[in-house]
Formats: structure tokens, sequence, C-alpha cells
């Protein structure tokens, strides 16, 4: 059965590779060293690549059998906020791609989905979805300015680091917030005492 055409690849996007110096010859080699503006949405909710900073893609496009193996790193810059404190948070990342990108029509292509193993269109790779996942994959979903962040007081919202170690709020019950407000000696709430039987 045939598979669902691939949107055209521009060979002039940023993550898109033109392999036709690559011998298709097993074991042939190509470096490929290259700085590109990150995409939008490269990573999660609270930490992310900013659109448009610096990728530096430094690759080797290995020519095996089936298709073009892509290895080596990607690094940048993260940014974003801590998930205790919502301090920002801002850092440079490598992570490591490994990924084999089959020859349309290979016995690869026919037998993998395409989320498995990537794929060819003609000569060109599109290395923005194994960029994606080696980032994307590697970001925690709770990020944090430091590993022992104590976070906010979750009564008055200031720093931990900003308040004295003996901080705290009263926990007062709220159905017995009202009674805070009453004023008096606290005798007048009392009943008097009953008078002795022999008192008449």
């Amino acid at each position: 059965m045939p598979k669902s055409p691939q949107s055209h690849l521009d060979p002039r996007q940023p993550l898109v590779v033109d392999t036709t110096k690559l011998p298709r010859q097993p074991g042939a080699t190509r470096a490929l060293n290259r700085v590109v503006p990150a995409p939008a949405d490269l990573g999660l909710e609270l930490i992310s690549v900013p659109e448009g900073s610096d990728l530096e893609l430094d690759l080797s496009l290995t020519s095996v059998s089936e298709g073009v193996y892509v290895s080596g790193t990607v690094r940048g810059s993260l940014s974003g906020e801590c998930g205790r404190c919502l301090n920002e948070i801002g850092k440079s990342f490598e992570v490591s791609l490994a990924e084999l990108f089959a020859y349309a029509d290979s016995t690869t292509e026919e037998t993998t989905d395409e989320d498995e193993v990537g794929r060819m269109q003609g000569d060109l790779i599109d290395l923005e979805p194994a960029v994606r996942d080696a980032v994307v994959l590697t970001l925690p979903t709770n990020p944090l300015c430091r590993p022992d962040c104590p976070g906010l007081c979750p009564d008055c919202g200031v720093h931990f680091d900003n308040l004295p170690a003996d901080h705290s709020h009263e926990d007062v019950d709220p159905r017995w917030a009202a009674l805070r407000n009453l004023t008096g000696p606290s005798e007048a709430a009392s009943p008097p005492h009953p008078k002795k039987a022999n008192e008449e």
C-alpha cells in the first residue's frame, strides 16, 4: 500500500540538508557543521530554546545501505522559569543526535512506520523532527534554578531564601477565624458561677 506523500522540502530551510555531495556508497561520510536559528516551540511549557537563537549542529552524515545515518551533537541555549520559585532560568545545553533517514523506496522505508525511521525526499533530509525529539526528550518537565531550590512560601509567596529560618504562619482553622475579631475579657464570655446551696 503506498505511503501518503510528505510535504515538499525546501532546501533553503536551515534544518534541511542536501546530501547530493554524499556518495550513496555504504561507509561514505560527510561532516555537517552549521549554525541555524532555532525553530518555534522547541521545548516544553516551562523551559525551551528561544525561537531564532543559535543552534550549533556538529554532525556526521554516513551512507548506509538503506539510507543516511546522521549522528553527532546539537548545542544551544535554554530559557525558562523555575518550577518551584518562578525565577528565570538561562543555561546552555548539548544533546546527542542519532537518526537513520531511509532512501525513498528502500526496504527500510517500506517496512517501517514514519515515526520509527526518518524519510528522505530525493537527496534532502529534514533534520527538524530529529533535532526536536533530541532536545525536548532531555528537558525536565519541572525545571529548577538549582537542585536545592526551596521554592516560595505557600502563604505569603516570598522566596524562602529571603525569609528567616524560623519563618512561619499561624495556622488558624477557618471555622474559628471569626473568633479572632472578638474583644473583651475572656471571662466575660464565661457563665457566672452558680450560688452555693447554703447561700440564701
